[in-house]
């Protein structure tokens, strides 16, 4: 992941407080009646567990883990696990919300779920991540399943740990069941074209946006914050594009360059150098802030939440944001970019290319059949395409924000739903 060092703790938000403040204004839009309102704002099912597992050295370490199921109303739910250090039950249970409105908005049959294990899978050897993710696995063996709870990588997890999970799973049910998780390794029903999924809608979401702006691709000028397979993916592809990349970043700083990086030497020297930036030479090195706020056409902020605040909103120059991550932009900073009237695609619009080929991946292990990258593309670019087209519509209709107007989507979706299948 491309790490960047955290805000200001004066400009960080309860991720939790952040959604449900967007999530009231476009219910308030949408005029959802207030029992439905409560539904959809509990999550339905909140998991936390004890793993007690032998360290290399011998001596046992409990570790914590969480699974939070937001919703399965419009079918199993959805989402990945994360294994880092400040993991709590306030992300997780953000996060999980956060998938259940982006599955929507993009109309794929799932709810939303997270997962998360509070440890530093930096400082573990693979053996101490395996058992870890093993026991994580067994303790939620009645929570996980095909039909159910398909969980997927997030921070600090993989295809490795996919597969450690897929496994452990099938051994319980004495059958190999590929549909329990998305993010494998291709040999074991991984798809086609998951890699860089998540970039590919962020550059889809751009271009659409983009056109709507009126901003020529072969002119236009971009900065991407983080350089993840999120980041790296949305700058190789939008530079494919005809776009100028002038600045990316990841935890080693920000690097400029005026007439444009080579994305591709960029990605060739972080692979090479540890997955680090450190010492690339081809651009020179800025601050982070300073790539916030540089002059360009299009800002791709693809790191850590909460990076766009109402510290440094003020002094936003691009036309157009791009969200790569979840929650780069703190709601206190929504008013201040929505006042200098720049254009944001949202995270739970603009990132979904993952989860839109996580369900594919999910549909091709229950057909047991695999698609080429060129099908997976071509359908992934379809939806994205259609839900940036229809959140667009809204806002134009509402005269609201698109992020706003991406959570009228998912939420009018989400409550019909309920309301069909009826409460108790």
């Amino acid at each position: 992941m491309g790490y960047i060092e955290p805000a200001p703790l004066a400009d960080k938000e309860n991720p939790f407080e952040a959604m449900m403040s967007r999530f009231k204004v476009a219910s308030e839009k949408l005029g959802l009646e207030e029992e439905v309102y409560n539904v959809l704002k509990n999550p339905a099912k909140q998991v936390i567990v004890s793993l007690p597992i032998t360290m290399d050295s011998g001596h046992i370490q409990v570790f914590e883990g969480y699974r939070v199921i937001h919703s399965t109303i419009l079918g199993p739910s959805k989402g990945g696990i994360r294994y880092d250090e400040h993991v709590n039950i306030d992300e997780v249970k953000a996060l999980a919300a956060w998938m259940t409105w982006k599955c929507a908005v993009v109309d794929i049959p799932y709810g939303g779920a997270k997962g998360g294990i509070t440890c530093n899978p930096r400082t573990m050897s693979a053996g101490e991540i395996e058992r870890l993710t093993r026991a994580y696995t067994s303790a939620m063996i009645d929570i996980f399943g095909p039909d159910k709870d398909i969980p997927a990588p997030d921070m600090g997890t993989g295809p490795r740990e996919m597969a450690w999970l897929m496994d452990e799973y099938s051994k319980t049910q004495g059958m190999t069941v590929n549909a329990v998780v998305t993010g494998k390794p291709i040999v074991m029903g991984g798809s086609l074209g998951r890699t860089e999924a998540t970039g590919r809608g962020v550059m889809v979401t751009a271009l659409a946006a983009m056109e709507k702006l009126k901003i020529n691709p072969y002119k236009a000028t971009c900065a991407v914050q983080g350089f993840g397979n999120v980041g790296s993916w949305a700058a190789r592809l939008l530079h494919e594009r005809g776009l100028i990349i002038q600045a990316i970043s990841d935890v080693s700083g920000a690097y400029y360059n005026e007439k444009g990086i080579d994305i591709e030497k960029a990605v060739a020297y972080r692979d090479m150098n540890k997955g680090s930036l450190a010492g690339f030479t081809e651009a020179s090195m800025i601050s982070n802030d300073d790539l916030l706020t540089l002059p360009v056409d299009v800002l791709v902020p693809a790191a850590m939440e909460d990076q766009i605040t109402a510290t440094n909103a003020p002094h936003i120059r691009a036309k157009l944001i791009v969200e790569g991550a979840n929650g780069p932009t703190s709601s206190k900073a929504d008013a201040i970019i929505n006042e200098k009237g720049i254009m944001v695609v949202p995270d739970i619009l603009a990132n979904a290319g993952g989860v839109t080929v996580s369900y594919f991946e999910w549909v091709q292990n229950r057909l047991g059949y695999k698609w080429t990258a060129d099908r997976v593309n071509r359908r992934s670019d379809r939806i994205m395409k259609d839900a940036f087209n229809n959140v667009y519509k809204t806002s134009q209709d509402y005269k609201v924000p698109m992020r706003i107007a991406a959570y009228m989507v998912a939420i009018d979706k989400v409550a019909k739903t309920y309301k069909y299948r009826g409460g108790y």
